[in-house]
């Protein structure tokens, strides 16, 4: 689960982590009014949406007065904006983040992610902030120094102190960045990221050691330990498919193609889509129903593949053994007759009871094909489906 810059920094602020101050807003007229509570000759007003890359976007805007707020906010408000991590239909811009501006002397990167290689959290520390740390860490692997957090020490004073050094923070500046390190650490860790992010970490002309933008994401698997994280979910950042497929403990995943997949297990979910591309067409989903899914999931999840326009054709494909091949064929009969299916179907079963199972959907008087192998299913689909 993703959340808002605005909501990141609430969080960094109850860590610990100096944030500079700001005001959510949902009009533009509000956006005046904060500039005015914030009291300072200048201000940022930033659009709120899971993105980044929002300021080639002209979502971060300088601004020097209430009225400059105010016109800012309302270019911005209720637009699509795009960027090169919202697909080319962008993202509505609900909110906008007013914060006070900061004298920036050095800009610096700092983030938590979850190494794969050493199934631990890792801290990544660099000198050059503001900028797309993947193609950073790409061309210039060296600029970026990590340090694996202990899950239940967190992160070592020895570790923060090194860090510190590859940063150039020296003296009080060091003590305030090792407190950040820290501390992130922590949130990460308590709140069970999968990312914590402050791109940039600033010092300030003062000397402080500020997080001027910050992006956290979170385990949805976890989520059910921190109700006040899961309270911060925005459903109109998210695919309402995906929304939907959520309520049924469904595995759904929204791409551009045109033919629907409904499987069981992520495994075979991949393999279908490979084959499905092998033969010619584009995969419009991930589904993976899982291996205990009962009749009403699987109408569900046939719900919500036929409720994609772009989908021209669905191929359903499970291997059954937990959950029964008659299962799956009840699901999808019962699903194409309240949908009214008017989309071309194949089917593939295998498994447990897969004789019945295809008995039923050849007896069901349903417009669909069936296959023995994923390679006559994917063959099929793609040429139904054009």
């Amino acid at each position: 689960m993703n959340i808002h810059e605005f909501q990141a920094k609430e969080l960094l602020a109850r860590y610990g982590v100096a944030v500079p101050e700001g005001i959510v807003c949902d009009t533009a007229e509000q956006a005046a009014e904060a500039f005015r509570k914030l009291g300072s000759d200048l201000a940022v007003v930033k659009a709120q949406i899971h993105a980044g890359g929002r300021g080639k976007a002209g979502g971060v805007k300088l601004v020097k007065s209430a009225d400059e707020a105010r016109d800012k906010a309302e270019a911005m408000l209720g637009k699509a904006m795009v960027t090169h991590q919202t697909g080319p239909e962008g993202r509505v811009v609900r909110k906008v983040y007013v914060t006070k501006g900061a004298d920036i002397a050095t800009e610096l990167y700092l983030a938590v992610a979850v190494d794969r290689k050493t199934n631990a959290p890792v801290m990544m520390a660099c000198p050059e902030g503001g900028v797309e740390i993947e193609t950073l860490a790409e061309e210039k692997p060296e600029a970026i120094q990590r340090a694996r957090i202990h899950p239940m020490k967190g992160l070592l004073p020895f570790q923060a102190r090194r860090m510190c050094k590859h940063l150039g923070l020296t003296g009080e500046q060091a003590k305030q960045g090792a407190k950040v390190m820290t501390n992130l650490a922590k949130l990460f860790v308590d709140l069970d990221c999968s990312l914590a992010e402050i791109n940039p970490l600033i010092v300030t002309e003062q000397g402080d050691v500020v997080a001027l933008d910050a992006k956290i994401n979170f385990d949805s698997n976890a989520l059910y330990r921190h109700q006040d994280v899961a309270a911060m979910r925005d459903l109109n950042e998210e695919d309402p498919k995906e929304v939907e497929a959520s309520k049924f403990d469904l595995n759904y995943i929204a791409l551009d193609g045109t033919i629907g997949c409904m499987v069981n297990g992520a495994g075979l979910a991949m393999a279908t889509m490979d084959v499905i591309q092998l033969k010619g067409g584009s995969p419009a989903n991930f589904l993976d129903v899982g291996g205990g899914a009962n009749k009403q999931q699987v109408t569900n999840a046939f719900k919500i593949i036929l409720a994609d326009p772009n989908v021209k054709g669905v191929l359903v494909n499970i291997f059954g053994g937990i959950m029964k091949c008659d299962t799956i064929a009840e699901g999808v009969i019962a699903a194409a007759k309240e949908v009214q299916l008017d989309r071309p179907l194949v089917v593939r079963l295998e498994g447990t009871n897969v004789e019945l199972g295809r008995k039923l959907l050849e007896e069901s008087g349903l417009p669909l094909e069936t296959a023995k192998s994923l390679d006559e299913a994917a063959e099929k689909i793609v040429a139904a489906a054009g």
